[in-house]
Order: C-alpha cells, then sequence, then structure tokens
C-alpha cells in the first residue's frame, strides 16, 4: 500500500512504495537492508542510525534521512490499552508436561516472550529445552503450536537422540519431529549474535513458533573476560537479547533460554546461586526461572519475576519420557 508524507521542502506529496526509495537507499542499499532483516519500513522507522548505516553500508546521515522518511510511512505512536488486550488475545502457550509448572506459568511457555531458566549443571535446564522443542510441534488443542522449531546450541548439549525418545514417548514420528527442528552450533558471541539477526528468512520458510538458546550466556562468559570487558559484553549481549524480544514479537514465537550461574561470594547465608547477564537479562526476560534439583529426579522451579504471575515453586520430574509432574 502507498502512504504519503509531507515533503516540506516543496510543499508537496511525497510517495515512497518500495524501500529503495527513501532518501538515501538504492538498489544496492535495500537488497543489503533486507538481508539484514530491515524489510519493511516499520523496522527501518525504528531502527537506530549507526546500527542501519552499517547493516546497509551507508553513512549515518543518510541513514538518519531514511529513517525519518520511514517514519512518515508508518503510526508510531500510543495506542488504547483495549487494543493492546486484543492483540495479546493472539498469544499462545506452549505446554511443558508437568501441570504444575505450566500452572506457574500461566499456563505454559507464552508466545510474544522470552522465558529464561537458570540454575547449576545437571538441573533440568535443558530437559525442559528438549522437551518444548517436541511439545511445540504438537496441535494446539494437544497444547503445541503446530509449528517448528529453531535451536542454538552454545554449548554442544544439543542430542537429537534426547528428541527421538521424548517424541516416541508420546507417539509422535520421530522422523518428522526432527525434520522440523533447524540446529546451529554457535561457535563464539558474534556467530550467536548474527544467527539470530539473520533467522528471519528461516523461521518464515519453516513456520517457526519456538527459539532455543542453550545456553544464551556461554560463549558471551567466554568471550569476555575481566571487568575491563564487561561493559562492552553487556552491551552485545542487550542488543541481542533484543533481537530475540523482537522475533517473538513479530512472529508471536515463543523464546526459551537457559542460563548459566555463580556463586555470589558476597551471600555468606541462604542460596548463593546468581545467574549470569546481570541487570541486562534480568530486565529483558519475560518470565524468570530459578531451577535447582530435588531427591532422585524431582526438580524445583521458582519463579522469580513475571509480569502477571505471583512467585511461587513447581515441583516436577524429569524422567527418560519427559517432564512430569
Amino acid at each position: 500500500m502507498i502512504m504519503a508524507s509531507e515533503d516540506k521542502d516543496k510543499g508537496k506529496k511525497k510517495y515512497y512504495k518500495d524501500l529503495e526509495d527513501l532518501p538515501g537507499i538504492g538498489e544496492v542499499t535495500a537488497e543489503k537492508l533486507k538481508a539484514a532483516g530491515y524489510s519493511e519500513f516499520p523496522a527501518i522507522a525504528a531502527a537506530m542510525p549507526h546500527e542501519l548505516a552499517e547493516a546497509g553500508g551507508m553513512g549515518v546521515e543518510s541513514a538518519k534521512k531514511a529513517i525519518e522518511a520511514a517514519k512518515t510511512m508508518v503510526e508510531i505512536g500510543f495506542e488504547t490499552a483495549d487494543q493492546v488486550y486484543e492483540r495479546r488475545k493472539s498469544i499462545h502457550r506452549i505446554k511443558t508436561g508437568s501441570t504444575a509448572l505450566d500452572d506457574l506459568l500461566g499456563g505454559g511457555i507464552e508466545t510474544m516472550a522470552i522465558t529464561e531458566m537458570y540454575g547449576k549443571f545437571s538441573s533440568g535446564k535443558s530437559q525442559l529445552g528438549f522437551q518444548l522443542v517436541v511439545n511445540v510441534q504438537k496441535p494446539v488443542e494437544q497444547g503445541g503450536l503446530g509449528g517448528g522449531v529453531l535451536f542454538v546450541d552454545s554449548e554442544a548439549t544439543f542430542r537429537p537422540e534426547r528428541i527421538v525418545q521424548l517424541a516416541e514417548a508420546q507417539g509422535m514420528d520421530s522422523q518428522a519431529v526432527l525434520k522440523n527442528i533447524q540446529v546451529a552450533r554457535a561457535e563464539n558471541s558474534d556467530h550467536q549474535i548474527i544467527l539470530l539477526e539473520k533467522s528471519e528468512e528461516t523461521i518464515q520458510n519453516n513456520n517457526i513458533k519456538l527459539i532455543v538458546v542453550d545456553s544464551l550466556t556461554s560463549q558471551f562468559r567466554a568471550d569476555y573476560l575481566g571487568r575491563g570487558a564487561l561493559g562492552e559484553r553487556q552491551q552485545k549481549l542487550n542488543k541481542h537479547v533484543h533481537t530475540l524480544q523482537k522475533l517473538a514479537e513479530k512472529y508471536n514465537l515463543a523464546v526459551y533460554v537457559t542460563n548459566q550461574v555463580m556463586d555470589n561470594p558476597g551471600i555468606l547465608f541462604g542460596d548463593p546461586t546468581t545467574p549470569i547477564g546481570g541487570h541486562v537479562l534480568a530486565h529483558m526476560s519475560t518470565y524468570r526461572l530459578y531451577v535447582r534439583k530435588g531427591k532422585d529426579d524431582k526438580r524445583i522451579a521458582r519463579l522469580v519475576d513475571s509480569p502477571s504471575m505471583p512467585e511461587g515453586e513447581a515441583v516436577f520430574r524429569v524422567t527418560p519420557k519427559g517432564l512430569t509432574d
């Protein structure tokens, strides 16, 4: 649809049909921007000048002109709460296999949101990820979304054998389940960032309804050592998490990320377990769960943060057949 903007310099209407029509953007630059995920006017309008310039191989001033022109093509402003309420009716949830855990989260893993689970090694973080990979492929009436999965593996923990085991336990075609999972091994933090920034075509072509990043912070923790690198690490992590949130909202998909932990030496009493990522990750995660091991195969998940659900705990089991109460 062609929309008009006011050309103040000439006092007449200016029409922009495609991205290459925007000031400062030609055909070559438009192709670069589309490849980087800036394929529509709203994406250009909401971009930062330096980011847009880098993505399109253009000058910052040209990027600013393109952004201002794109803003005239879309409505950027306030909307009433009832409009937000109506839009949120399209949100769905993926069942985890544990009724107690689903209840803790308000019905399951929510779309248009980031759900983070942190805990020590062997606490069940990856196991929930594997379970969601299978469950999201079920029909909506069975607690899934009938869609595919994009799985970013940063710790070499992805195991298709476990996926097969979980799928067969539920009477699903394990080979069909595997074919609906797009897997990438993140070699470092920059590679991990690029994988998600370049993922839109994969999401569109494969009906992706769930993104799993296991783990979100492992590569960042390895690449940026010492206090001197902390600022740069947090900036990149912040941008990375914002990319995940934008994908979740744009495609109405769920994002599940695992997070590593450390022991806080400043805590003398109580549990010293602290998630990696600091305030950046704490603020961006919509739902934040802390999981720890109980006796035998039991796990205790505590909801640390949520915009709508009260804090609480849920006990679930990790069995060879999957997550159960």
